[in-house]
């Protein structure tokens, strides 16, 4: 069988090897000079490669449409591309949060061996290729259409990415060409994106705090929407860090939430100090007062908060900066407690989806066959990668989707 692979990202160089390895004859296009050139930026270019959670645990941490992707996981799953990649010598560790990187902590390294299996499997690859059209005859595909030439096909894979990072390549248009073929497009949105926020943010500018807990809920009806621990960042637009990242492909998907952030119903309470309770950080507070008694208020601060933050605290306190320590009413400290520990800043909306680490919606799951993922209207059409409606949050997810679907979709048809 001649097959198509357009896009030579994680996903299509997955496709393109277990085709070849089914004994297809397989052609890879791909826009760029390279192959897996996103495979560069991702893990801030160390590559999280997957996550070492049993795969059934994959689903939860898949908020755009997880259970259609059981089947993939199930043809090719997370030790599969740790055992692929060891075979090329990538060894690999794993950290924090069950991710599993390099060991030499080189992305470089990851899409290398990706492109070395790609070539010895027998794989044609035609880079600086740019594909515009799938010809579809009675039968189901027939041939691609690029900017300077035409291929015909028995298959094709569709392979191209999403709307991040459109520098990398993914520029969407792989969407256009589902389109013009007749498959639906869901709205696309960015996912694991920073979020914008009130003037708070602008004034804690650069400021990253470690270990703290976030909360995301709506503020009429005080209903949480995302909780999370760990490290966040102040940005001059608003938020971001790995917790915001994460909560962003939860928030996204509540209901009205952008009219909601619009009129700043949507409020990120953050509590600086999770591991005191409020008891305890009162007791905390009271000793560093009993210290600097005689000190004006805005010089008590600096063992309890990064320096940046306490301008801010303080005014958000109502406490007079300059009163004494020694003069601050047991209503006054306690406002200071629930402040600490409910740090509030009013989400305001989502950065552009170009900013995003990963694209939400895309070809809609209903119309693709999850355990083949082959086109259920267009015969021979295949799918792989971002450009379905699937996302994750971070930790490796989003890549092991793309090396599963991307697999099954070059998988024999029994």
């Amino acid at each position: 069988m001649k097959v198509a692979v357009i896009g030579g990202g994680p996903a299509g160089m997955l496709a393109a090897i277990s085709a070849a390895k089914s004994g297809d004859d397989v052609t890879l296009f791909e826009k760029n000079n390279i192959l897996g050139k996103k495979i560069l930026i991702t893990g801030k270019g160390r590559c999280n490669i997957t996550s070492s959670l049993e795969i059934g645990d994959f689903i939860s941490n898949i908020p755009g449409n997880g259970r259609f992707l059981f089947s993939v996981f199930e043809n090719f799953n997370n030790q599969d591309i740790i055992s692929m990649l060891e075979k090329e010598g990538v060894k690999v560790k794993e950290e924090r949060g069950n991710r599993i990187f390099p060991i030499s902590d080189r992305a470089e390294d990851v899409r290398f061996a990706l492109e070395k299996i790609t070539k010895k499997v027998g794989v044609d690859i035609k880079l600086n290729s740019n594909v515009k059209l799938i010809e579809i005859g009675e039968n189901g595909v027939e041939a691609v259409i690029l900017e300077n030439g035409k291929f015909n096909a028995d298959k094709i894979i569709l392979a191209t990415g999403g709307k991040s990072y459109p520098l990398t390549g993914s520029n969407g248009d792989g969407y256009k060409i589902a389109q013009n073929i007749g498959h639906t497009v869901k709205e696309i949105r960015g996912s694991l994106v920073p979020m914008l926020g009130d003037n708070t943010c602008s004034k804690l500018q650069g400021l990253s705090l470690r270990n703290v807990g976030i909360y995301i809920y709506e503020k009429e009806k005080d209903k949480k929407i995302y909780e999370d621990f760990g490290e966040m960042l102040f940005t001059h637009f608003g938020v971001s860090g790995p917790t915001i990242l994460s909560s962003s492909a939860h928030v996204l998907r509540y209901k009205d939430v952008d009219e909601k952030m619009k009129n700043e119903k949507i409020i990120l309470k953050i509590d600086l100090k999770p591991a005191l309770t409020i008891e305890q950080l009162d007791a905390r507070i009271l000793r560093d007062f009993e210290e600097v008694k005689n000190k004006q208020f805005k010089n008590s601060l600096d063992k309890l908060l990064p320096k940046k933050m306490i301008d801010v605290v303080i005014e958000k306190s109502n406490i007079d900066s300059d009163k004494k320590v020694n003069e601050i009413t047991k209503e006054e400290r306690y406002n200071l407690v629930n402040l600490i520990k409910n740090f509030e800043v009013k989400l305001l909306g989502f950065r552009p989806v170009e900013e995003a680490i990963i694209t939400a919606g895309g070809i809609s799951v209903k119309e693709i066959n999850p355990k083949t993922m082959e086109s259920k209207i267009i015969p021979g059409l295949f799918f792989a990668g971002e450009i379905i409606d699937v996302d994750a949050y971070t930790g490796g997810f989003n890549l092991q989707i793309a090396y599963s679907t991307g697999w099954t979709s070059g998988m024999k048809i029994d």
